[in-house]
């Protein structure tokens, strides 16, 4: 081999050895449900996967109501896990397509979709956790929300001591839940593990969540341990009602 050619095959394998990290590490990042706005233009299969929402502020933002090492791993290893278990349930399966909520209809009790019922829910209750959570928030809603929890259940005071009190009382893991019913009233109710009220099929009571409280022990208890009272009055300090409102503002004719 003459030495001009030598030193371009040299340099092509040089390059290619420097792509294949980067290209290494794009498959990853694939793998990991993020997925570019210009993939899912390309292929229907893409825009068809569910994606991990980034979270609007830093892991720290919350303190002191909640620490960053529960942040970072609550959204980057448990939602994050629930987003691509869902993806792999949903590989090949006919509802692969469907928006979150019309798999929640579909759901049924002792149906073969245990995967799919838990890592949908958890996506979709994080999803909406994390929205309606931030730094500079708390204090009470205002507008026809906060009439509407006046008139519902007397003062928004009232209203604070029965969501608690519903929450305190969940068994083990699960959810405590603002909800709107079919005759756009406020009512409070909880689901366990990662159900939430909009598996009509799967629930005592069903609904539209405005609001839903994580009180997994996973959410709270390198903070906080086994005192979930103090987890949940913390939590009042970080509700967003404007979210919360926008998402009343949703449902309402």
């Amino acid at each position: 081999m003459k030495k001009r050619e030598f030193l371009k095959t040299s340099s092509i394998l040089a390059l290619g050895s420097l792509a294949a990290p980067i290209l290494f590490e794009s498959c990853k990042t694939k793998n990991a449900v993020v997925i570019s706005d210009k993939e899912k233009e390309k292929s229907p299969a893409a825009a068809a996967v569910h994606v991990l929402p980034p979270l609007e502020y830093a892991f720290n933002a919350l303190e002191p109501h909640i620490d960053a090492m529960t942040m970072e791993i609550h959204h980057g290893k448990h939602h994050a896990g629930y987003v691509n278990n869902l993806n792999k349930a949903l590989e090949g399966h006919a509802w692969a397509n469907l928006e979150l909520t019309e798999i929640f209809n579909k759901l049924m009790p002792n149906d073969n979709n245990t995967a799919i019922r838990n890592n949908a829910g958890g996506h979709f209750n994080h999803s909406l956790f994390w929205r309606t959570l931030g730094p500079n928030a708390g204090g009470s809603p205002q507008g026809k929300l906060l009439d509407k929890i006046n008139t519902g259940f007397g003062s928004f005071e009232a209203f604070k001591t029965a969501f608690s009190e519903a929450a305190m009382k969940v068994f083990g893991s699960g959810w405590a839940w603002l909800c709107l019913d079919e005759n756009e009233n406020l009512f409070i109710t909880t689901t366990a593990n990662q159900d939430n009220p909009l598996m009509k099929n799967l629930v005592q009571k069903s609904g539209t969540p405005i609001f839903g409280l994580d009180v997994w022990e996973h959410a709270y208890y390198l903070k906080y341990q086994n005192k979930r009272k103090d987890y949940l009055s913390a939590l009042f300090n970080l509700i967003r009602w404007d979210r919360v409102t926008e998402e009343y503002n949703k449902v309402i004719k």
